[in-house]
């Protein structure tokens, strides 16, 4: 690793952590400078959450020393990490859904008068923060009404509410659009040239060779090599990463693509909601990989919680040719759906219950004996198959999901769906805060499934992943099926042109 220089302003040396027996920090060692993006690359599980907490004052170190503009850094809190001049966006939102977006922003710095919160100036000062960084936001709504993909616009406005020396900012654009991506990158550019370091944590690697400067890959909770940009490429990036070299991002197909002169298992039919999706029309067949890409605010997500009953919808919907009713989710899971939600959090996982528990709660019927009593060691035995085949990091099954990194969390909720055997799987950004290592094997997954006949709708925000992995793309524009490609038109310049209502 390079000498630090004049200009560096964090240096973390031979930091540790550990939590009881697990080292999630293993000397490592960082030297972030002033006016640049350095850029944390790692594998769910590498240890960056863990040395970002530290930062922010939220873990202290087992072992080590930092120094912030050459004096020693040890915050006891985030509020001690803010004062010296450092603030995080984290990717696992931190808002309350009950309150404004204004109320958000300046939670615990509210204006008063007379020891009364002033909504006048608070409304005020939160919409100039908004207005400065560019964010289509009103200071007004409710959080809990916003889209996710605006609660993470939120996020980054109260984290940049702060003006501080150094900004760390984990996966903020995982729930972005394109647009809303490019607002953020314009507030990145901002805060180099007043000479503000930024850390950078993504996994996707287009955007981390277009924004960084310095990248530091991370594995297993260890320090693994620091390169400038210009002197590195996205296979050397991911080699080191995984300690393996990823000949294919997406894996090939398992078996033939399904023809398309095969009775449909799902066809939906006119389907609408009012303000949300119209006269939506498709069909999936058996084996099929059915994308559906859209810009942010589209009705993809929508239209996905309609299908498995979480909201209500008219039309018609057909499964192996038969009319179905799917007015809950209870109802769905019994006709043979499966739904990895876009919000793991608050609708794919208890947090509070063991990774075992997560896994099989779905399919627990399938553990039931004859008497109604729970098989045990049948259900422990299908959680232990599931964490094998999908590389699941925990210390035990009985571990709390919430214990876990993101991308282990997600791969739980996988898991979960998996045991249901469904014949009909949704996927709403599988992906989503999933790093390469893991999206490799979720795509495995995924692929095998389609092998095996289960038809799969999948939602993405992210078009290169939507293109690698489907056979056919739905694209919605403002709430309307705006086109269906396949063949030739599966490529960038169709799709994006659908996506933004530029052809019929």
């Amino acid at each position: 690793m390079a000498a630090p220089t004049a200009d560096t302003i964090l240096k973390i040396t031979d930091i540790s952590k550990t939590f009881g027996p697990v080292a999630a920090l293993k000397n490592m060692h960082l030297d972030v400078r002033r006016g640049r993006v350095h850029t944390l690359l790692g594998e769910n599980g590498a240890g960056k959450s863990t040395l970002m907490k530290i930062l922010a004052g939220i873990y202290q170190p087992t072992e080590g020393s930092i120094s912030f503009e050459g004096k020693p850094y040890h915050p006891a809190n985030p509020q001690d990490a803010a004062a010296f001049g450092l603030t995080i966006v984290f990717q696992e939102l931190s808002l309350c859904n009950n309150m404004t977006v204004a109320e958000n922003i300046l939670a615990t710095r509210e204006p008063a008068t007379a020891g009364f919160i002033n909504d006048r100036k608070l409304n005020g000062r939160a919409a100039e923060i908004v207005r400065e960084l560019g964010l289509p936001i009103s200071v007004e709504a409710k959080v809990g009404d916003l889209s996710i993909a605006q609660r993470q616009l939120v996020e980054i406005a109260k984290g940049l509410s702060i003006e501080a020396k150094i900004v760390i900012l984990d996966e903020p654009t995982s729930s972005l659009s394109d647009s809303e991506a490019e607002i953020l990158f314009e507030i990145i550019a901002r805060l180099k040239k007043r000479g503000a370091a930024v850390i950078y944590i993504s996994h996707r690697m287009e955007e981390i060779m277009r924004l960084s400067d310095d990248i530091t890959v991370m594995r297993d909770g260890e320090y693994i090599a620091t390169r400038e940009r210009d002197d590195v490429t996205i296979d050397e990036l991911i080699s080191l990463m995984v300690g393996r070299k990823m000949e294919e991002i997406y894996p090939p197909r398992i078996s033939a693509a399904p023809d398309m002169a095969t009775a449909p298992i799902l066809s939906v039919e006119n389907f609408h909601r009012d303000d949300e999706f119209e006269e939506v029309s498709f069909e999936v067949r058996p084996g099929e990989i059915l994308g559906f890409f859209g810009l942010i605010g589209s009705g993809r997500s929508e239209i996905m919680n309609a299908l498995f009953g979480m909201r209500q919808a008219a039309g018609t919907v057909r499964l192996n040719g038969k009319p179905i009713v799917l007015d809950s989710p209870v109802k769905a899971i019994e006709s043979g759906f499966g739904f990895v939600t876009e919000n793991r959090k608050e609708e794919g996982l208890v947090l509070s219950h063991s990774v075992e528990n997560n896994i099989s709660m779905v399919a627990l019927k399938d553990f039931a004996s004859k008497l109604g009593f729970l098989r045990r060691r049948a259900e422990r035995q299908a959680a232990v198959s599931e964490v094998a085949r999908l590389a699941i990091k925990t210390g035990s099954l009985d571990t709390p999901a919430g214990a876990l990194s993101g991308g282990n969390q997600q791969k739980i909720v996988l898991a979960k769906w998996l045991l249901t055997r469904p014949k009909v799987l949704i996927l709403d950004e599988p992906t989503r805060g999933v790093d390469v290592g893991a999206k490799f094997e979720i795509y495995k997954i995924i692929r095998q499934l389609a092998a095996e006949g289960t038809a799969i709708l999948l939602v993405s925000s992210e078009l290169p992943e939507v293109l690698g992995m489907s056979d056919r793309i739905a694209v919605m524009h403002e709430g309307r099926l705006s086109g269906i490609a396949a063949g030739g038109d599966l490529n960038p310049e169709k799709i994006m042109a659908l996506a933004t209502g530029l052809t019929a």
